[in-house]
């Protein structure tokens, strides 16, 4: 069973996605409930908006990226929770997991793949980009700033019924694969939790519903095993997106339930 986490990292980023105010709104929530869990530390906004390598928003993605590595470095968490923001909060949290536990496993809990380049994205969205990113696909300014990459063995997928060209194309390169019904978890793990995972009829706070999702019941289950079978060392979670404070609320009381599962309770 998995001790508590020591740090919680408020990534408060939007940039990533296409949806400032409501993904902005999401975060600043999953970083009060992370708070309930672990000490919080969180990064300023930023304010930059230049783009570059074709990503909308670069400079801001970058300005954070490097914030949170600096956090991390002075706070030199064991075990990390981490508040999103976009999914691509999770490529510093995981980079800097790996360099503490060489040999970590991430699953990746999330209805989308992920998996895009700056050279394949039809958006030009960086949080569809985190999984090329933590396997060494990243745009050069970040790359130089990471250590070793995710070998594709060491991750799986969960939850995924969402996929375009270029995530297939790199998902088929790189031999990805998804989470065996019978996998026994063991050694230092990561979960990304992307909350659109979730059926969208149980869980509508969310910038894009995909339908015949995991239920909430479903993905408690498989936290609460990866956290009872293996070394749970990294939580992050993503996407949260409350159209008002209301939905905020009643999202918060799910995510709350989430680190409790990760917690082993």
């Amino acid at each position: 069973m998995t001790e508590p986490f020591d740090l919680a990292l408020g990534y408060l980023q939007w940039q990533g996605s296409s949806r400032s105010t409501n993904i902005l709104r999401g975060a600043k929530a999953v970083a009060e409930v992370c708070s309930r869990f672990a000490p919080l530390v969180s990064l300023c906004e930023s304010d930059k908006s230049g783009d570059d390598y074709g990503i909308h928003y670069w400079d801001a993605i970058h300005d954070q990226f490097c914030q949170a590595q600096r956090l991390l470095a002075e706070h030199r968490p064991r075990r990390l929770l981490t508040a999103g923001g976009d999914c691509a909060v999770d490529i510093a949290a995981i980079d800097y997991l790996h360099g503490v536990y060489p040999d970590l496993q991430v699953i990746w809990i999330d209805a989308h793949m992920d998996a895009n380049t700056p050279e394949t994205t039809p958006s030009g969205y960086f949080h569809g980009m985190p999984v090329s990113a933590i396997m060494g696909f990243a745009p050069a300014a970040m790359r130089r700033l990471q250590g070793k990459p995710i070998a594709p063995e060491r991750f799986r997928y969960y939850g995924i019924r969402v996929a375009d060209a270029g995530d297939k194309a790199f998902g088929s390169a790189l031999g990805l694969r998804t989470l065996e019904a019978d996998h026994v978890f063991s050694g230092p793990v990561h979960i990304h939790f992307d909350l659109d995972v979730l059926d969208p009829i149980e869980f509508p706070y969310l910038s894009y519903r995909e339908p015949d999702g995991v239920s909430v019941a479903e993905a408690l289950a498989l936290v609460r095993r990866i956290a009872t079978q293996a070394d749970l060392v990294g939580l992050t979670i993503t996407e949260f997106a409350p159209a008002n404070e209301d939905e905020a609320h009643h999202g918060a009381v799910v995510i709350e339930r989430i680190c409790e599962a990760a917690s082993g309770n």
